[in-house]
């Protein structure tokens, strides 16, 4: 799967006690934390990828050989 055209916002919280956590609205499970702003943004990045992944496998069992299913890609800035 080609994620280089993605954009989605991300949120970092600073913990009072040092280190970052980090989600993506509107994903759930996306989320993680980290020592630093970079490794938090890194970490972000490794959990929607597999976050991504893990859903279309999962749909990919979904899917019933006798139904027809038409994927296509969209443009969200369409």
């Amino acid at each position: 799967m080609e994620y280089s055209e993605m954009n989605i916002n991300a949120v970092f919280v600073e913990d009072p006690e040092g280190g970052y956590s980090a989600y993506i609205e509107g994903i759930p499970g996306v989320n993680t934390q980290g020592e630093t702003l970079e490794e938090a943004r890194e970490n972000l990045k490794d959990a929607l990828k597999m976050v991504l992944e893990v859903n279309k496998e999962l749909s990919q069992k979904r899917l019933n050989p006798d139904i027809i299913s038409i994927k296509e890609v969209i443009n969200l800035s369409a």
